[in-house]
């Protein structure tokens, strides 16, 4: 089923060789499009992947393998609930259709800075079983050769190598296999031996709630943040003690405690910090980085304070309690029962945390 949504927030990233404005689609308030082809794709996107670098999962009989092979290049960056919610579909796809000629590919290009890291990849990689290959594009160099505009971005190639269809943004995965299917077909591959079974994703990874999506990704760094509440504003780059807001509008968040507000993220400068957002979703998620000294940090989340039940997310318990071991998207609700404008409160139990971004479905 297509979805037609406003399109959501604008992500910049800054390149060694230039600026290049990558867009998020599929998210709260967002967009899915479709289209044979981007401007400034690639003729030969084949090659394009045969010298790119590094690959943290390799293609199987390396890159120049897929010359001939039907092929779906996913633009993804393991923070993004827009990139997981599309998980489920790409493994599906390649596990259904591997032997047939198919290769997905994922080339991860990270949006905040602790995505650059190979070793944090690999273990989300793994933690999310994503076992087809993966390329690590720190530079975007692969994306604009691509001309890709957002995550997640799907392009889809013919085993002679020709773009044949390119989507943004969530949705429209039906049609979508039944392209794989077409150029399988046109390949001499025979799919009609593979049932179309649904899939669905399950935890983090299910579809959002989109009739009762009313809030945007919010980010919590000084760069791009918008409707902060507590009293004085946001000092920037610099320690400082915050209080709550005497009330939250809807999408509107503020801090309690010792924190310093930097460009990407937040930063916890004393034990006992929180952290508040009104919103109107199904699920709630925050984009939370650890402690330098890499032990776990406790956190417990509140709705309308009180503990959620029924209503918490996959990294929180039915009291609320969490604890950040990785730098990644934490589930912090999951809505059970009518939807309504709520406020979710985090508190951690001690500093050094980051939060870097809400998100909804």
């Amino acid at each position: 089923m297509t979805k037609t949504r406003s399109i959501g927030f604008i992500a910049t990233a800054l390149l060694t060789a230039g600026v290049t404005t990558a867009v998020c689609f599929g998210d709260a308030l967002s967009l899915t499009s479709a289209r044979s082809a981007p401007i400034g794709a690639p003729s030969r996107p084949t090659d394009v992947l045969q010298n790119a670098k590094p690959w943290l999962t390799e293609v199987p009989g390396g890159p120049q393998s897929l010359r001939g092979k039907v092929v779906v290049v996913n633009f993804w960056t393991y923070s993004c609930i827009n990139s997981l919610r599309a998980l489920p579909y790409l493994r599906a796809w390649q596990e259904r259709y591997g032997d047939k000629g198919l290769v997905v590919v994922g080339v991860h290009a990270p949006e905040f800075q602790f995505e650059h890291d190979a070793a944090k990849v690999r273990l989300a990689t793994s933690q999310l079983a994503v076992r087809y290959p993966n390329l690590q594009d720190n530079d975007y160099a692969v994306w604009q050769d691509f001309g890709n505009e957002g995550w997640p971005g799907f392009y889809f190639i013919d085993a002679k190598g020709r773009v044949r269809g390119y989507r943004i943004g969530e949705g429209n995965y039906a049609d979508s296999e039944q392209l794989i299917r077409k150029l399988l077909a046109e390949a001499g591959h025979d799919p009609s031996d593979v049932p179309v079974t649904p899939i669905t994703g399950t935890g983090i990874e299910a579809q959002a709630d989109w009739s009762n999506l009313g809030s945007p990704e919010a980010y919590v760094g000084y760069a791009k943040a918008v409707n902060f509440r507590s009293p004085g504003g946001i000092r920037k780059d610099a320690s400082a003690r915050y209080a709550s807001a005497a009330s939250l509008p809807l999408n509107g968040w503020d801090l309690a405690g010792a924190w310093t507000v930097g460009r990407e993220f937040t930063t916890l400068d004393e034990s006992l910090g929180a952290l508040r957002f009104r919103f109107h979703a199904r699920d709630a998620h925050l984009v939370i980085g650890g402690a330098p000294d890499g032990r776990p940090v406790r956190f417990r989340v509140t709705i309308d304070g009180a503990a959620p039940g029924a209503s918490h997310g996959t990294d929180v318990d039915a009291d609320g309690w969490g604890e950040v071991r990785e730098d990644r998207l934490y589930q912090l609700v999951r809505q059970a029962g009518v939807i309504r404008d709520r406020t979710v409160t985090i508190e951690f139990s001690r500093p050094g945390v980051r939060a870097y971004s809400f998100t909804f479905g």
